[in-house]
């Protein structure tokens, strides 16, 4: 569905769940069910879990056990998604710690449409290997590509957590229709970072994701964990930025919070023939952005 195309509601109400993970993956569960239920009370009709939210933020170390806590999709997890999703009649994205064979597993997010369907599933494509964030150890790249998903209340782009600093997975995933784009994270201040340092890392990402939602002409929600796991402390903040980069809403840095949101989708039109910067790019000169570097010195 293009903007060209809508014929439904232009606003939809979307909520974004801002959770601080336990150690039992039954009790986040239930925690997340509990948040789907307040937030399609509120009115939400597309809800967001944060990036692996079954489960504390594990890739902090290199742990063969933790292949345990993978699961097929679907699985039990989405099965109890779409119950939720069927229940309310709402919209479902969440991240899910899929194992898709023995020695292949993926971080992955899927769709659940307001019938308990699953409409469309997304693996991570970009994977971190940093000082406790070892995700190159657990899961294998997305090959799934950079796509988007028709549901009753819009179309959707999935991307997870590191995707959200590469301006290329937020164009392709637009290109393909998107109208918002949903960005599930975990992402915090590693042990013994100063103030100054904590400031600038949580500015810049929240400035790119902004910047994404600018150069595309899309909504942007990002949802991201909040609380202290091992040595990460995890900054929250889950916002929604409208098509120019504005903020909608934003939760806070330090507790759990169910974050909604409106989101006018007439405003993508708007915004695009104000400002065609998809218009006026030049796809004919872009050929060099497969290349991994250009050497000056050629």
């Amino acid at each position: 569905m293009n903007q060209s195309q809508r014929t439904g509601p232009s606003s939809v109400r979307v909520g974004l769940l801002q959770m601080s993970p336990e150690p039992s993956p039954a009790r986040n569960l239930q925690k997340a069910l509990q948040g789907i239920d307040e937030a399609a009370r509120r009115g939400a009709k597309i809800i967001c879990l944060e990036e692996l939210f079954l489960t504390r933020y594990f890739p902090q170390t290199e742990a063969a056990r933790h292949f345990k806590l993978a699961e097929p999709i679907p699985g039990p997890t989405t099965r109890a998604l779409a119950e939720a999703a069927r229940k309310h009649k709402v919209v479902i994205l969440g991240s899910i710690f899929e194992k898709r064979a023995g020695g292949i597993y993926h971080n992955s997010a899927v769709l659940i449409g307001p019938e308990g369907k699953l409409l469309g599933k997304y693996r991570k494509m970009h994977l971190p290997d940093d000082p406790g964030f070892y995700e190159k150890f657990y899961f294998t790249p997305g090959d799934l590509g950079f796509q988007s998903f028709s549901t009753p209340h819009g179309r959707i782009g999935m991307l997870v957590c590191w995707d959200q600093w590469f301006p290329e997975a937020a164009r392709l995933t637009a290109l393909s229709g998107a109208e918002i784009l949903f960005y599930p994270s975990a992402i915090g201040w590693a042990a013994g970072e100063s103030p100054k340092v904590r400031k600038r890392q949580q500015s810049a990402w929240e400035l790119i994701q902004r910047s994404h939602a600018v150069a595309n002409g899309v909504f942007v929600c990002a949802v991201n964990r909040v609380g202290r796991e091992g040595k990460i402390k995890f900054w929250g903040s889950s916002f929604v930025a409208d098509p120019f980069g504005g903020l909608v809403a934003k939760a806070g840095p330090e507790r759990e919070e169910i974050l909604i949101a409106d989101c006018d989708l007439s405003k993508i039109r708007q915004t695009r023939e104000d400002w065609p910067f998809l218009r006026d790019r030049r796809i004919d000169a872009y050929g060099a952005l497969t290349s991994r570097f250009l050497d000056p010195r050629t």
